[in-house]
């Protein structure tokens, strides 16, 4: 597999409650490339946000694993199946913003 580039690591912001709220304290949430490690994910914000001069101080990844969802109808029950994804939570240094979440 070839080396990713930061856009490729670094999939979309996570925008949800939790994710706004932690943001107040330094922590933001980004969707990342399943096969991305924690120190690949340091270096692609600090190069996507290095504008805001950000330093990363801790990542946690979370994964969430894929799997189905039934409901139930009128015409019966319908299965579907729901795709995995991972997150990872960046805490950065006191102080520092980055300004994408800042107008949520």
């Amino acid at each position: 597999m070839s080396a990713l580039t930061a856009p490729e690591i670094i999939l979309r912001p996570v925008i949800s409650e939790k994710s706004i709220d932690e943001s107040s304290r330094g922590k933001y949430t980004f969707a990342v490339h399943p096969n991305a490690n924690k120190i690949q994910i340091k270096a692609a914000i600090e190069e996507l946000y290095k504008t805001d001069k950000v330093t990363v101080v801790a990542v946690n990844v979370l994964t969430k694993q894929p799997g189905t969802k039934s409901t139930g109808t009128r015409r019966g029950r319908i299965t579907g199946r729901i795709s995995g994804w991972r997150k990872a939570i960046v805490t950065l240094a006191p102080g520092q913003k980055i300004q994408f979440f800042e107008g949520v």
